[in-house]
């Protein structure tokens, strides 16, 4: 008979785990009216689940017998894979959308739902997570419309020559609504404050500080249910790449950027859990600081953080000034 398994980093996002217990929740199974043996077990990302079936390994190729691991849920194994699995540390990925995942020892949780609370994929830890929807998407956006075959690295060069808060200008990134903070599917992007004097290098940069700004309300958001003090974020995704957007950033969120330099991502971090698991280390700390290497780090620039500031509550008063023009 076919046994099913779930990780519990997983299976928090189906709503029906207790945060605390880490497994299903026996309240709201009874108030849904669902048998507790209609769901799979779920077990931490190190624990072993069981191992690959003859039928399985003839559809995929493993040996049969392979052990199997719990693992993660997309964002808890790219942040094993870039070694956010202790307080303090903090993954960023800047794809199409932004994610900011960070690492608690105690369940941390928002009255309104505006973050995900999870456990991690890390025993006895668990993680908050704020999610923009169009984060580098924003840029792909920008570009595709405004200059279409143009390279994003030349694009995004001519920024560079404009000085940090683009001179007035402000994009609002919510060209799909918005996940976190606002939770509003009907509010949209706009551009603020357009002059005369503004030209290209300055709709682009506005468009990165843009992005970089609603990175922060997830920060935000972050310390204003408990997260513990931030010592450093380590960065991925498409967007990292560039040098500007990460001096931005830092910038704007006050805090050192550090790339990583895996590219795998959540595969590599589910590598690092089954290794785990099967003994390899013997911890994730101990996994993460064997094979997760560092890259540049992005310290911020206190004058430009103070301008920033500054830039950053004239683009938080947009919000609550254009959201009621999108109401439906």
């Amino acid at each position: 008979m076919d046994e099913y398994a779930t990780d519990r980093a997983g299976a928090g996002g189906t709503l029906m785990l207790d945060l605390r217990t880490r497994d299903w929740s026996a309240e709201l199974l009874e108030a849904l009216e669902i048998p507790s043996e209609w769901l799979p077990g779920t077990h931490e990302g190190t624990e072993s689940t069981g191992t690959v079936s003859e039928v399985a390994a003839g559809v995929t190729g493993l040996t049969p017998g392979t052990p199997i691991y719990g693992g993660g849920g997309d964002q808890a194994a790219q942040a094993v894979g870039v070694g956010a699995v202790e307080p303090g540390i903090v993954a960023l990925t800047l794809g199409t959308s932004g994610v900011v995942f960070a690492s608690s020892d105690r369940p941390l949780t928002e009255r309104d739902g505006r973050l995900h609370a999870f456990p991690h994929a890390v025993p006895e830890r668990w993680h908050v997570m704020g999610v923009m929807l169009s984060a580098a998407g924003s840029l792909r956006w920008y570009r595709d419309v405004v200059a279409p075959g143009v390279e994003f690295g030349e694009l995004v060069e001519q920024a560079a020559d404009v000085d940090p808060g683009s001179e007035g200008l402000v994009f609002l990134p919510y060209l799909s609504g918005e996940r976190t903070p606002h939770a509003d599917p009907n509010i949209r992007g706009a551009f603020s404050g357009l002059t005369l004097k503004h030209d290209r290098s300055h709709m682009t940069r506005a468009v990165l500080e843009g992005v970089a700004f609603g990175l922060r309300d997830n920060f935000a958001l972050m310390e204003e249910v408990g997260l513990d003090s931030i010592q450093q974020v380590r960065v991925s995704g498409g967007g990292a790449k560039s040098p500007l957007w990460r001096q931005i950033l830092a910038d704007v969120c006050g805090v050192d950027l550090v790339t990583v330099k895996a590219t795998e991502g959540a595969a590599f971090g589910a590598a690092l859990l089954a290794g785990v698991g099967a003994g390899v280390w013997a911890s994730t700390e101990e996994a993460c600081s064997a094979g997760v290497e560092l890259g540049e780090t992005t310290a911020p620039n206190r004058d430009t953080q103070a301008l920033y500031d500054s830039t950053y509550r004239r683009f938080r008063a947009h919000y609550p000034a254009l959201a009621p023009l999108f109401e439906m």
